[in-house]
């Protein structure tokens, strides 16, 4: 992937979202030493190992520290917890008008920045005209705005978007609103690591940061919805998801994240944990490099010359025993993937049909014959003299990557394709894949609820330069059948056909392969009942609170003795006593998604 894949995950937990990320290719302690907060009722303690790369909400592309600005900086528009509909941001109400090419946001009066400066609709324009003007401080979200005319503040509480062309997704969501009296004095604000005097809107604002040690948070007593509860969160760097474990079983920390199914089943029945099973907006995937090349169409990177070739991606999908391998590696934690969209967003994601493949030896068999790679005295097929080969890189530190690659080398082998397993550190393999330096690896993304940003960064324009600079990419994706689904889809102010246009374009990237997505991973969470409780889940029926789309999972969280006379919990149900805990995206924490895992977006 790209730096685009980088963000809502990470190269770990783009392998399965459920697994730990590396916060660098260096060795981390086995638990960052506690903070004298430790012991506070109103800090909360989270394990992390999640990826860093900077807190600019401009830059940012691993799912940390965008998962984290969601907290910091409201949005004009949020989703909200209950259906992931539109709601309330900094904007109170918003129209669009009858062509849907101009709209009118009104800003809530009255609110104010964390330092106690006013906030207006000054700072919607500013923060939308850097992502406008300067491609740097668009490598983020610059795809969300590349169909803006203009953006205008007629008065501190309205601002007005004009579009290039109607658009139906709200231009308002997805975009952190920054302080313009604060970065503007920047002298070279997309260099900005923002890791410090940081000033938001959000429930929380970011207080410190030490790398490979920890990560904390501070209540804003401004935020216009009122003050958290909570004071203090406290991310915690650990080595790995069993010393994660160990310290929620301990009480050193009060919620974790990114376990594995195994590893859930070692809290069974521990004392003083709830347990939560949700529909996660993530999906895991192999990345399989269809030949990367920039916008100006120059080829880069070292991927396979057979991967160029659709018949052999196809092949390799119908080698790979789907079924087995999410039933054998997941469990019952993960559900039958179609698209790059997960089911939790039923009405875009890709509906199963005939078009959905499954596994068919014989017929991955065949499309290799068509495409001229015959079997060679070893069972691995040749052509022109060249074995056909591929590299999967895996993460050494992830077990589900590892299991990845054990089953489907032998499946692979079986249609002959050699499978060569090249185990990495996440950094390293998140430096080659924005490079183009692959064959296959395991990614995964959190996707936000409306689908105009995944389709957005597989179109041609979306693609980087040769060093990973530029728009964030899927996985260099370029096809023109798909770009003008993209942007028919994007223009289509009625819903019913705007869904199919959607659904269309799944199915065209899914013809094409450049990705294999493999399942949609279960949402695991676990948290000390003892110490808190009255989180939200997202949605709110079957939801998740980590990897959100929004801030909604912390926002109501409280000391247990002052949440729900101290049972705690969201809404009714939610929370499954299994006797075994897993979660997913590290940090909520996670998305990104954002990508890559998703590196989300995020």
């Amino acid at each position: 992937m790209f730096r685009s894949a980088l963000k809502r995950c990470t190269a770990a937990a783009a392998a399965t979202a459920m697994t730990i990320l590396g916060a660098t290719g260096a060795a981390l302690p086995a638990a960052a030493q506690s903070t004298e907060q430790a012991a506070s009722d109103t800090t909360m303690r989270i394990a992390t190992s999640g990826l860093v790369d900077n807190f600019n909400p401009f830059t940012s592309i691993y799912l940390t520290p965008t998962a984290i600005n969601r907290y910091v900086y409201e949005n004009l528009v949020q989703y909200d917890s209950k259906d992931f509909g539109p709601t309330e941001g900094l904007a109170e109400k918003w129209d669009a008008n009858d062509t849907g090419d101009e709209w009118t946001f009104t800003i809530r009066d009255g609110m104010k920045w964390s330092d106690g400066e006013p906030i207006s609709s000054k700072d919607v324009v500013y923060t939308y005209t850097q992502m406008m003007e300067d491609p740097a401080m668009g490598a983020a979200n610059g795809s969300l705005v590349e169909n803006f005319e203009s953006v205008e503040a007629p008065d501190d509480t309205t601002v007005v978007i004009k579009l290039k062309s109607p658009q139906a997704p709200n231009p308002g969501v997805e975009i952190p609103v920054v302080p313009e009296h604060v970065w503007s004095k920047k002298k070279d604000p997309a260099k900005d690591d923002n890791d410090s005097e940081v000033v938001g809107s959000g429930p929380y604002v970011l207080d410190s940061y030490k790398a490979n040690q920890s990560i904390t948070l501070k209540a804003n007593p401004n935020f216009w919805k009122g003050k958290p509860k909570v004071d203090t969160i406290q991310y915690t760097y650990y080595t790995n998801s069993d010393a994660m474990v160990q310290a929620l079983r301990a009480g050193d920390v009060d919620f974790v994240t990114g376990l594995s199914p195994e590893q859930m089943k070692a809290l069974e029945n521990a004392d003083n944990i709830e347990t939560n099973v949700g529909e996660s907006r993530r999906f895991t995937a192999l990345g399989v490099n269809p030949g990367f090349e920039t916008p100006e169409g120059e080829a880069y990177g070292t991927g396979n010359e057979a991967l160029k070739d659709v018949k052999v991606r196809q092949a390799l999908r119908l080698g790979i025993d789907m079924k087995t391998l999410r039933e054998q590696v997941m469990q019952d934690y993960a559900t039958e993937a179609t698209s790059f969209v997960p089911e939790s967003f039923e009405k875009w994601h890709l509906p199963k049909s005939d078009k959905i493949v499954s596994h068919d030896p014989e017929a991955a068999k065949k499309l290799l014959d068509e495409a001229g790679w015959k079997e060679g005295s070893d069972g691995i097929r040749e052509k022109d003299g060249k074995k056909l080969s591929l590299r999967l890189l895996i993460d050494a530190q992830t077990p589900t990557e590892q299991s990845i690659a054990e089953f489907i080398t032998p499946w692979l082998k079986d249609i002959g394709v050699e499978i060569k397993a090249e185990s990495s550190d996440s950094d390293t393999i998140s430096d080659r894949t924005m490079k183009g330096d692959f064959d296959i690896y395991v990614t995964g993304w959190s996707v936000t609820p409306d689908p105009e940003y995944q389709l957005s960064i597989n179109t041609c324009a979306s693609r980087p330069d040769s060093e990973g600079n530029g728009p964030t990419s899927q996985d260099g994706y370029c096809n023109k059948a798909f770009d003008e689904l993209y942007k028919k889809q994007h223009t289509e102010l009625d819903e019913g056909k705007r869904q199919e246009l959607v659904h269309q374009a799944l199915q065209q990237h899914y013809d094409d392969a450049p990705q294999i997505t493999l399942w949609y991973p279960k949402q695991l969470e676990a948290y000390r009942s003892d110490r808190f409780a009255g989180f939200t889940t997202q949605p709110e029926d079957g939801g998740v609170i980590g990897n959100q789309s929004g801030y909604w999972g912390f926002l109501t969280a409280a000391p247990a003795d002052e949440a729900d006379g101290g049972k705690g919990g969201s809404s009714a149900g939610l929370w499954i006593g299994i006797g075994a805990v897993v979660v997913i995206a590290a940090v909520a924490i996670p998305l990104v998604l954002r990508r890559r895992s998703a590196d989300d977006r995020a």
